[in-house]
């Protein structure tokens, strides 16, 4: 992190953005509705990570908890082999609105279901009996490890977990401020911990976008997390 609280210099950012593709219009509105909106969207570099993740492990069934406007889903709903479908939950009812309009434009709004719902509530139900390749974090930072915790017997042996905005504008690395972000920054350090030695799970944190995590679950793993975590 450098002193103005990014976690890459500016210069990289420049260069990254000079090879990277341009977005596609749908994508490119949507980037645009988010900045002027500040609504919390994914790093473009970040959500191309998410759709290698997807099509590399041949996910066909992805659980996403945090739709907002449907960023990152179309991401990944676009990387999905034929017959994938993505579950995806969100508190807003207005987020799902327009997240359904954008994957409806995009043309992919087939291939996914979106639930409304606090996560806590919605998530022991959809996870009940059912298997997926991939499961996403990225809604209530304070409750990201009990999404993982009700979400891990459903995830198979070998598929991942992945999250994004762990290392939280780099406070992550320093002292919490006060306040709701300071209980944000608390809950997320003590998750990055929880999720790189939980005997389960084989994981890694990058610094890619605002940090992301990724882990897999081991074959034969342990799905209890790590003591005194």
């Amino acid at each position: 992190m450098d002193r103005t609280g990014r976690i890459r210099h500016a210069r990289i950012d420049r260069y990254l953005g000079t090879l990277h593709p341009l977005a596609d219009p749908v994508l490119a509105r949507m980037e645009e509705e988010a900045l002027r909106e500040g609504i919390p969207i994914l790093d473009r570099m970040t959500a191309r990570l998410l759709a290698i993740l997807v099509r590399f492990g041949g996910a066909r069934r992805v659980l996403e908890v945090g739709t907002a406007i449907g960023y990152s889903t179309l991401h990944m709903a676009r990387a999905l082999p034929r017959g994938g479908r993505i579950v995806s939950v969100d508190v807003s009812p207005e987020m799902h609105r327009r997240a359904r309009a954008n994957l409806r434009e995009a043309g992919v709004a087939g291939r996914v279901r979106l639930v409304t719902g606090a996560a806590l509530d919605v998530l022991p139900r959809l996870v009940r009996g059912a298997r997926f390749d991939l499961v996403f974090l990225d809604a209530a930072k304070q409750e990201y490890r009990s999404y993982a915790e009700l979400a891990l017997p459903a995830l198979r042996r070998g598929g991942l977990l992945a999250a994004d905005n762990l290392l939280w504008g780099g406070r992550t690395a320093g002292r919490p401020p006060g306040g709701e972000r300071g209980d944000s920054t608390r809950a997320l350090r003590a998750f990055n911990a929880w999720l790189l030695r939980h005997p389960g799970l084989e994981a890694v944190l990058l610094p890619v976008g605002d940090g992301a995590g990724v882990a897999v679950r081991r074959e034969g793993g342990s799905l209890r997390g790590p003591v005194g975590a």
